[in-house]
C-alpha cells in the first residue's frame, strides 16, 4: 500500500499525476492546493510519497515539504515543477522534475524512491 500526498494548484495537474501513479502502484491519495493544507493532509493520512510544486496559489511547496518533515518525519518527495531553480534536492530521497513532465520521468523516480514490497 502507497498513500501519496499530492501537493499541486492545477487540478488537472493533480489529476495527471494521480493517474501516473495509480498506473504504477500508488494506492491512495490525498491533495492540497495550500501550503497549509498540505501540512494538514499529512498529518490526516501520513503519506509515503509526496509530490509538490513549488509555486502554489498560498504558499510554497519546499516550505510545506520542510514543515511536514519536521512534524512527521523524513519521507520521500518528487517536486514537479516549472520552477526547479527553487527547489533544493539536497536530500536523496528528493527528486526534482520539470513540467511538463513524461510518465515515465514520474514511473523512474516512484521506483527509486517507494520501496516495493
Amino acid at each position: 500500500m502507497c498513500h501519496v500526498l499530492i501537493i499541486e494548484d492545477e487540478p488537472l495537474v493533480a489529476m495527471n499525476i494521480e493517474m501516473m501513479l495509480s498506473e504504477i502502484g500508488a494506492t491512495s491519495f490525498s491533495f492540497a492546493m495550500t501550503e497549509d493544507e498540505a501540512v494538514i493532509a499529512a498529518h490526516e493520512h501520513p503519506p509515503h510519497l509526496i509530490t509538490s510544486d513549488v509555486r502554489l496559489m498560498d504558499g510554497h511547496g519546499p516550505a510545506a515539504v520542510r514543515r511536514i518533515h519536521e512534524e512527521l518525519g523524513p519521507m520521500p518527495v518528487i517536486f514537479i515543477t516549472a520552477s526547479p531553480h527553487d527547489c533544493d534536492p539536497d536530500d536523496p530521497s528528493t527528486t526534482v522534475l520539470v513540467k511538463p513532465v513524461s510518465s515515465e520521468a514520474v514511473t523512474a523516480a516512484f521506483h527509486r524512491l517507494v520501496p516495493v514490497p
